[in-house]
């Protein structure tokens, strides 16, 4: 018979990246305590800084702000000690996902749940040829706000995703069969496959289509800042797996950010991506 543990208790965030960090805003905001978890302490640095900024931003709210904990990979094991949920933020790489998948399940305590941040792989593509220890306490948790299990998750660890990340200000929707790319993901490829087609033929710049973008949809922002925000690199890993799973994707988008990265340019990261940025804040994350 199985047992899960249930709340109280904490929540483990593998990567201090731009989606790292903001989780670790977002689960933290309701009382709740997170630990990240880099190599990079810098990484771990800035996100702590960025947390705080929000909350300074938010001070007029009535919260009660959670303990933000940070963390090194050497250390997993304890740090796991009392999570409820850990979600893996990596980069956007197949192989790197799965060999973090495999060392929570070694490491994490029969009770965790393990989460996928992924945006393009399934959990279903994660796990596959896995030879994991409890694979039914496994799913996707796209930021939060998609949640995606496999043929043999537990559903009632689903119930329970989807019940927590509403209570901590997520509005999330569940992934009903398994799924390249979530349900917004999937729509908003193919906004970002048209942008950079459009690009990549002279038709337009990337301002005059977030101009229009913005105006005809009113969104704070286009699909070029969006996909600054993002990370070009990022964007491109995703668009490369969209093509090794499906036929018919354009090559031109590809290969249109492939120029763009070749010549340093990655986004709000690094300053540079379609726009320039003299002080290249994160996108804040919906509350």
């Amino acid at each position: 018979m199985e047992h899960f543990q249930r709340l109280p208790g904490s929540i483990v965030i593998i990567g201090a990246g731009t989606q790292g960090r903001r989780l670790a805003y977002m689960w933290s905001s309701r009382g709740g305590s997170v630990s990240l978890v880099d190599f990079q302490e810098q990484q771990l640095h800035d996100s702590v800084q960025y947390v705080q900024r929000l909350r300074d931003i938010h001070a007029d709210r009535e919260k009660s702000w959670g303990e933000i904990g940070i963390s090194y990979p050497n250390s997993l094991k304890t740090t796991l000690k009392d999570a409820w949920l850990v979600m893996e933020c990596v980069p956007e790489i197949l192989l790197l996902k799965q060999k973090v998948i495999a060392q929570l399940d070694d490491l994490a305590p029969e009770g965790t749940i393990i989460a996928s941040n992924s945006s393009s792989y399934g959990i279903s593509e994660v796990i596959e040829g896995l030879q994991l220890k409890n694979k039914k306490r496994v799913l996707s948790a796209h930021c939060s706000i998609e949640i995606m299990g496999h043929k043999d998750t537990n559903p009632s660890l689903i119930t329970l995703l989807l019940e927590q990340s509403k209570a901590h200000g997520f509005s999330p929707f569940h992934v009903r069969k398994s799924s390249i790319g979530y349900i917004y993901n999937r729509i908003w490829a193919a906004i970002k496959r048209e942008t950079l087609l459009a690009l990549s033929e002279g038709v337009c710049t990337p301002q005059e289509i977030d101009a229009i973008f913005k105006d005809v949809l009113k969104t704070p922002k286009g699909p070029c800042e969006q996909m600054d925000v993002v990370g070009l690199d990022v964007v491109l890993d995703i668009e490369n797996h969209y093509a090794e799973s499906r036929s018919g994707i354009p090559t031109e988008p590809r290969e249109y950010l492939r120029n763009m990265i070749q010549y340093g340019r990655l986004g709000v990261k690094n300053g540079q991506g379609f726009y320039k940025y003299t002080d290249a804040p994160n996108q804040m994350p919906r509350i």
